[in-house]
């Protein structure tokens, strides 16, 4: 896997042994993963860790079925109300694991009808992109917490999630183009719309060239920039701890309508929100906060599961 990560010019580097935080949170029943590490790290809060440290979590077919097999699973998880996203070890995630990808190299190389090959791997793609989607489609808000190296697949997936924090080790690089193909998985979607700026985001595209975090941060890629991977850690937690204190029908009924607005008109989304919300304004949540709101109590509202 190293030498593939060569050959497309991402310089491996020594691995060490790397212990976070996450690793000593409880982990959470039943979320058993070969290439993922699930905790519970606060209350309500789930810790969802890239977690193949000695491949530099690089992204192998495994990993990204289980990706989007997490995410559907965590969308009907009443215990969490907000996710971190991290990478476990040395660096967030070399992108695209190629010495994993058999059925994709065996499907291009081989001699079968170009129809039939194209039927499968359109399903390959597909099936790709909608484990990123998982991430969009949760109500829950997920916080991508980079460090090191975000590579190709890697941009794709934090392109996927609500909040981007990084630390200041962190550098961005949509790869595709040195492999000689086109991102596909939800780079060149979602990255025009979260930075706003169509020229940085076709010159990071055309040229692979690193984006260093910074740069990331004056442009809006991420919010927030971190010394180092631990202060990264706490920090997302610390705001994924505030997402979660607040009324879950609240914050998953503004995720699902931030998303609905970014792809429709402004008077569909209105609409769309008012047709919600005739419903979701009946909630307890509502009572709930505004009698805390008027009481001025220093004691935050407490809220039932979702």
């Amino acid at each position: 896997m190293f030498r593939a990560l060569r050959g497309i010019g991402y310089r491996v580097p020594q691995l060490l042994g790397v212990r976070t935080m996450a690793m000593d949170a409880p982990q959470v029943q039943g979320y058993n993963y070969e290439t993922l590490l699930i905790s519970n790290p606060r209350e309500h809060v789930f810790h969802v860790q890239l977690n193949r440290p000695e491949s530099l979590n690089a992204m192998n077919s495994t990993l990204w079925t289980e990706i989007g097999e997490c995410f559907n699973r965590i969308n009907e998880d009443s215990d969490c109300r907000s996710v971190v996203l991290s990478g476990a070890g040395r660096i967030f995630t070399a992108g695209l694991d190629i010495s994993d990808m058999g059925e994709l190299v065996a499907t291009v190389m081989g001699d079968d009808d170009i129809a039939r090959k194209s039927r499968v791997l359109f399903r390959m793609i597909k099936k790709f992109q909608d484990s990123f989607t998982a991430l969009e489609k949760c109500p829950k808000p997920v916080i991508a917490a980079v460090h090191s190296g975000c590579i190709g697949g890697g941009v794709d997936l934090i392109c996927a999630a609500d909040i981007r924090y990084c630390s200041r080790d962190a550098w961005f690089q949509i790869k595709e183009v040195d492999i000689g193909l086109a991102a596909d998985i939800g780079t060149l979607q979602r990255l025009p719309k979260i930075v706003g700026n169509e020229s940085l985001v076709r010159e990071l595209t055309y040229s692979a060239r690193k984006m260093f975090s910074y740069e990331a941060l004056q442009c809006g890629l991420v919010s927030r920039m971190f010394t180092d991977k631990d202060e990264l850690l706490t920090g997302a937690l610390d705001m994924a701890s505030t997402i979660a204190s607040k009324s879950p029908v609240a914050v998953q009924g503004s995720k699902v309508n931030l998303i609905y607005a970014r792809d429709h008109t402004v008077q569909e989304g209105l609409d769309y929100i008012a047709c919600m919300n005739q419903a979701m304004l009946q909630s307890e949540d509502v009572r709930i906060a505004a009698m805390a709101a008027m009481s001025r109590s220093k004691d935050k509202p407490s809220f039932s599961k979702l």
